[in-house]
């Protein structure tokens, strides 16, 4: 496990792709459930304990890699003390959450197909769209049958079965022609892209975004869980600059520029700077009404 403070639930939510995301769960009592496609196949996760002493068990196929996992999960790898708080409000973020670890699931793939969900859509559309496809095309979650596991646990669609979702399940789900396609093409290639996990961030990146559909915005919302990358700094993002400027120069509106050069100072830990101000600091004040999700028939 990680030497130092260890908050789980905010190290691990990334991971959770909303409120109704059916891989991922926590309980009133604060245990975690994690429902995974691993090498060796489907797997779940169970953390329990406190901080000082979390506690894993798993079934499935995929258990035993799950659990040989499960340090990373929790950041045993990641190394907050090279970081350097430069701005007031990080350093009162980074004083305020001495448990935050960046994850590391070392699945490249289940770490893709959500994040382009999320391209060039709200989040709510995004989470809905991953939640609808997961429960109807995905399988359950080994060994929550019977268990105190939350119901309704899958494990995401292996890669055939993403390749067998007919065009109307994913124009149901909300996801464009563009984005479907992206997804097929990754999972033509899923088991190759899992080996980037032995990959640096860098060189993953790089190869992430050689797939049509996969660009930087893309390639850095997945290495920032799949590698826990401390550098992977989501650029193209169409609220994160306003957000990362209001918080350090108070200013409402933001570019990729502004946001880049506000953040130097953190170069090497960017998406660790970034965690930290989101946690801290609210959004610059909405202009408009938020956007619903469009209606699909």
């Amino acid at each position: 496990m990680p030497d130092g403070p260890l908050d789980v639930r905010r190290t691990l939510m990334p991971l959770r792709r909303g409120g109704g995301d059916p891989t991922f769960r926590i309980t009133p009592d604060g245990t975690v459930w994690r429902a995974s496609r691993t090498p060796e196949g489907p797997g779940t996760l169970r953390l329990t304990g406190s901080p000082a002493a979390v506690e894993g068990t798993a079934w499935g196929p995929g258990g035993k890699w799950l659990l040989d996992a499960m340090p990373a999960l929790l950041g045993a790898e990641d190394d907050p003390t090279a970081f350097v708080p430069r701005h007031r409000v990080v350093h009162a973020a980074h004083r305020r959450h001495p448990g935050l670890r960046l994850t590391r699931t070392g699945l490249v793939l289940e770490s893709l197909i959500p994040s382009v969900l999320e391209q060039k859509v709200t989040t709510i559309e995004a989470y809905r769209a991953w939640r609808l496809l997961v429960l109807k095309h995905g399988e359950a979650a080994p060994g929550v049958q019977g268990s105190d596991a939350p119901r309704g646990m899958r494990v995401m669609p292996a890669p055939r079965e993403w390749a067998r979702v007919p065009s109307w399940d994913w124009r149901g789900a909300g996801v464009d022609n563009k984005r479907a396609s992206t997804v097929l093409r990754a999972v033509r290639v899923g088991a190759r892209l899992d080996t980037l996990a032995a990959r640096s961030a860098e060189d993953a990146s790089a190869l992430l975004q050689t797939l049509p559909g996969i660009g930087p915005w893309t390639a850095a919302e997945t290495l920032q869980r799949s590698h826990g990358a401390p550098d992977a700094v989501t650029v193209g993002d169409l609220h994160l600059p306003h957000h990362i400027g209001y918080a350090l120069t108070g200013e409402r509106r933001s570019d990729d520029e502004t946001m880049l050069r506000l953040l130097a100072p953190y170069d090497g830990q960017r998406h660790r700077a970034t965690r930290l101000i989101l946690l801290a600091s609210p959004p610059p004040p909405r202009q408009a009404p938020r956007l619903g999700p469009p209606a699909h028939r």
